[in-house]
């Protein structure tokens, strides 16, 4: 039987080779309505991308945020070791983009997904993308959250367990007035974290006015906003934040309000993905274990594009307190 080639499909599409080569590699400006008669032309007549059964798109908010960036590069560099390729796309989360890169790498041929901290983080999240690749029999995986009511595996840092070491440490400091710094509400991970953070400081015994959340962005300026009100409306001693950003908010916050950290507030962050120990003071985090995270999601979704069964429950991984000097013992005068 020969080979279908792209001179089969500009003859079924009635277009040239140049625009087929043009959507087969994605470069140029193709009009959509021709685009979309390529690729319908494409499934006619049976043609199959040179690179079809070893692409994996992984999709993410952000390359710029140092833990998606580095969850990300493991996951590429551990399906590389099984002769996968990762595509990387940035995308907002809850936006459109997720789907019209999930159309396109559908398209292209692609074996399995992974979702690291996308949209399947928020509650009510458009299932649209996820929708398309159980039509098309994609194998999909998520991380740090599951995707509506799919049965994806999924795969999460244990976020309770984040916000009961960070409490723990700064109680066994003395703290008792403990304030937390969390992302948006609907963010699943925020929303566990708050959980988290709230049942460790009920459980030693803290009212509701010594535990105080106050939520805003993931980033320094949300950190920064978000903490002020912690430390002029609460007179906060310890702040946890839901990520580093925010605690690096919190410190700039802090020294604003003429504080010094840690003598008047100690700081606790979360990820442990930036190099924190340059940092003035060396931040305090609750490292999340991105090797581990990595390499388990490439085991299931490799079983899972082989067609194996994968236990559909959700993984949580046990993540680790790193102690730096942006925490000490609580003060002993009243602020």
């Amino acid at each position: 039987m020969a080979k279908i080639g792209i001179a089969d499909v500009a003859q079924a599409a009635g277009v040239s080779e140049a625009t087929v080569s043009r959507v087969v590699n994605n470069r140029g400006t193709v009009a959509a309505a021709t685009r979309k008669a390529v690729e319908e032309a494409m499934r006619t007549v049976g043609y199959v991308r040179a690179h079809a059964g070893s692409l994996v798109m992984l999709v993410t908010p952000g390359l710029t945020d140092p833990f998606f960036a580095q969850t990300a590069d493991r996951i590429v560099a551990g399906l590389g070791l099984h002769g996968l390729r990762g595509a990387i796309c940035s995308a907002p989360v809850g936006g459109a983009q997720e789907l019209d890169f999930a159309s396109a790498m559908v398209d292209a041929g692609v074996v399995g997904a992974v979702f690291v901290s996308a949209s399947n983080t928020l509650e009510n999240a458009d299932p649209g993308v996820y929708r398309l690749l159980e039509s098309r029999a994609v194998p999909y995986v998520c991380v740090n959250g599951p995707a509506g009511d799919s049965r994806a595996p999924v795969l999460s840092t244990d976020d309770r367990m984040a916000a009961e070491l960070a409490v723990d440490h700064l109680w066994r400091l003395g703290h008792r007035r403990i304030g937390l710094v969390a992302g948006p509400r609907g963010n699943r991970p925020s929303d566990r974290r708050v959980d988290g953070f709230r049942a460790a400081m009920k459980t030693r015994g803290a009212s509701a006015a010594n535990a105080p959340v106050a939520r805003h962005e993931y980033s320094i300026e949300g950190g920064v906003s978000a903490a002020s009100r912690l430390c002029e409306d609460s007179a906060v001693t310890a702040i946890v934040a839901a990520s580093d950003e925010m605690a690096l908010g919190a410190i700039r916050a802090a020294r604003w309000s003429g504080l010094q950290v840690p003598a008047d507030l100690s700081v606790v962050g979360y990820d442990d993905a930036l190099p924190l120990e340059f940092f003035d003071p060396p931040l305090t985090s609750v490292r999340q274990p991105v090797e581990r995270i990595a390499a388990s999601v490439v085991q299931m979704l490799i079983g899972l594009i082989r067609g194996r069964h994968v236990d559909e429950t959700e993984l949580f991984f046990s993540p680790e307190l790193i102690v730096r000097s942006s925490t000490a013992p609580a003060p002993t005068t009243e602020r």
